[in-house]
């Protein structure tokens, strides 16, 4: 489930599309939207709580919209998928926030909505940016709370990451082929130095892959190799999507800080961790045709 990777898309969809100085999109979005035929009709119920088709129809415009200022615009059905997933995500997080006492009340509302029409330019503005996205004031104003009642619950998950974890310092050589990597495990079973064989391979960076803690490279193979190694050893090939790698430990600590961030990468996934045990044990049906 890569929705949280995708960086809590919706939890910032809001800002990223923020109306600073409110103009009309450029980009004609072809979206078919879901029917409104009745004011409470409802693409998805999570734990007996409904997700309106207007919420699904203004984020989906909102994402393609934020998507095309990248220049890299999905495709609707993927756009639908993501969003419908986020605003799951997002609901089981306000909820949540809800349980623990948190809820973003009129005076909390009051004073982002003050704020945003200020960035915006003026009432008569954000009207305009409201109406781009087919949302009235009180829908707009139901969104933001869920959006500061979702960020809340994420809030409270991170600041549970420890700050220290234990951590390896490693370097690598990344080679495009079987052979060439073979070749080189041969240059340094017969003596060569792992620091020689790094310059003459990746002379610029010298292979650093600096301090980390489990669950932070993305080849895990990579990691799971690096923590079975003691400092002073290195690798078989390890061969992962990206290539063949060999590895050399050069020092192993049992409790480190971590670097922003690593704590950052290990946050987004207690968020992620989280979000996969809530769906688990939560009633969710998805009402899209």
């Amino acid at each position: 489930m890569q929705r949280i990777q995708i960086s809590l898309l919706l939890l910032a969809l809001l800002a990223a599309c923020a109306p600073r100085s409110v103009s009309t999109p450029t980009l004609e979005l072809n979206t078919p939207e879901v029917s409104t035929a009745t004011p409470l009709a409802y693409v998805a119920r999570v734990n007996g709580e409904g997700i309106t088709a207007n919420s699904y129809n203004a984020n989906v415009r909102m994402f393609q919209e934020a998507q095309s200022q990248t220049g890299t615009l999905l495709a609707t059905q993927d756009a639908q998928q993501v969003v419908i997933d986020n605003l799951v995500d997002r609901l089981l997080l306000a909820q949540a926030a809800r349980q623990a006492g948190f809820v973003a009340d009129d005076a909390l509302l009051d004073g982002r909505l003050a704020n945003i029409t200020e960035q915006a330019g003026g009432a008569e503005a954000f009207a305009g940016w409201l109406a781009t996205f087919g949302l009235t004031q009180a829908a707009y104003r139901e969104e933001l709370r869920l959006e500061l009642e979702a960020a809340h619950q994420v809030a409270e998950i991170s600041a549970n990451v420890p700050t220290t974890a234990e951590q390896v310092w490693a370097r690598q050589v990344l080679l495009p082929d079987q052979f060439s990597a073979e070749r080189v495990l041969g240059q340094l079973e017969s003596g060569t130095p792992f620091e020689t064989v790094v310059i003459n391979n990746d002379p610029r960076r010298q292979g650093t892959l600096g301090w980390f803690p489990r669950g932070y490279l993305l080849q895990i193979e990579v990691e799971a190799a690096a923590f079975a190694l003691q400092p002073g050893q290195y690798s078989q090939v390890i061969e992962t999507e990206i290539g063949f790698h060999l590895i050399e430990v050069l020092a192993h600590e049992a409790d480190r800080p971590l670097s922003p961030q690593a704590r950052q990468a290990l946050q987004t996934q207690a968020v992620q961790a989280w979000l996969e045990q809530q769906r688990a044990g939560s009633a969710i049906e998805i009402l899209l045709p």
